[in-house]
Order: structure tokens, then sequence, then C-alpha cells
């Protein structure tokens, strides 16, 4: 099974502001909460240390991603890889009159029972800790 979200975020701030957060890998990484830990690497890469709370996973799971595609400064897509999941992510930002609106999707393949039925139950809530992260970090206060 594989799953999908997305979501819109209206944010007030500049586009710049936006992709100067989601152009680097380890910003990005921060907002997950699953992941543990992060190591960057040279270009657009990073590992990924993710911790699962579900069955038969009792470890750590790196997890290698690296940016596919950049359009600066307005398109991202990530893909991370391991032996226990596919995901892949696209952040895409369009200029509005109040700022701007930042499209997300995701879409994770588990390759171990639970993973499907993990993000399906907290994917959501993923794109929230991003949102708040990215709020967060370009100053938007609510």
């Amino acid at each position: 099974m594989t799953v999908r979200v997305e979501r819109t975020f209206e944010l007030p701030v500049p586009p710049e502001d936006v992709w100067e957060f989601l152009a680097d890998p380890k910003r990005r990484a921060s907002a997950i909460s699953v992941v543990a830990d992060y190591d960057a690497h040279e270009g657009h890469r990073a590992t990924w240390h993710i911790e699962l709370p579900i069955p038969f996973v009792n470890k750590t799971i790196p997890v290698e991603t690296e940016d596919v595609a950049r359009e600066e400064p307005r398109y991202v897509k990530f893909v991370g890889r391991s032996s226990a999941l596919r995901v892949t992510g696209e952040h895409e930002i369009e200029p509005t009159e109040e700022g701007c609106r930042l499209v997300n999707r995701f879409v994770v393949d588990g390759r171990v029972p639970g993973i499907e039925r993990y993000f399906k139950k907290h994917l959501d809530d993923e794109l929230e800790n991003l949102e708040e992260k990215l709020q967060e970090e370009v100053g938007v206060t609510t």
C-alpha cells in the first residue's frame, strides 16, 4: 500500500524566505519528528536516521535522501531510499498577493510491515510539524 498526502500552506512572507528553508535538506529534516538525526553530504544529499514506533523496527533506519529536481526558487523534489521505505516529497512555492502558497506532496511506500499504517496515521501530523517549523524559521507568528 502506498500512502499519499497533499497539503497547502498560505504564508505571509516572500517566496524567497520559504525557498531558503526548503532548499536546505538539513532544515527540512529537522522538521520531521521521526528524524532522530541526520548527516548532511555534499550537494543536495543527506542521510536521515529515522525512528519509527512500530513492531519489528527496533533500530534507527538510515534513509538516503537526495534532491532529484530543483527549480530555484520555486520547486524542490526529493527522494529518500532505505531498506524499509521509499519516500518522495515535493514542495512547490507559488507567489500570492499576501506572500506565497506552499504546496506539499508526499508519497511513502513501505517495505516493512507497519510502515504504511504508521504513515497513513501520522503523515498529516508530520506536515503540520513542517508548517510550524517553517513558520518559526521565517518569523510568522500566529
